[in-house]
């Protein structure tokens, strides 16, 4: 059984970067794939950014130019970097790790003021 730990998340103006962090209690290196996905209030959960074990990315339409999806094996930790926040990006965040099966974070709120 995996456990992920998400920090990071917060309150930031627009315009302002904030970094996710995902850190899983095992090694990460045979995962299949990596994603954030996030849910504003009263919307559905929306893919935000995915990673596969080859590294290959994709990026929802959306964030494609301000956020960063990566990680780093050695500290089994995937990571989020948003960059140029905007308001419409305010949601709890979720990272989500591909092994056999997904596991799921606890969620991160990100809250960014006009």
């Amino acid at each position: 059984q995996v456990q992920l730990v998400e920090s990071g998340g917060g309150l930031v103006q627009a315009g302002g970067s904030l970094r996710l962090s995902c850190a899983a209690s095992g090694s990460i290196f045979s995962i299949r794939s990596s994603g954030w996905y996030r849910q504003a209030p009263g919307k559905q959960r929306e893919l935000v950014a995915t990673m596969t074990s080859r590294g290959y990315t994709y990026y929802a339409d959306s964030v494609k130019g301000r956020f960063t999806i990566s990680r780093d094996n050695a500290k089994n930790t995937v990571y989020l970097q948003m960059n140029s926040l905007k308001p419409e990006d305010t949601a709890v965040y979720y990272c989500c790790l591909t092994y056999s099966r997904d596991y799921w974070g606890q969620g991160s709120q990100v809250t960014v003021s006009s």
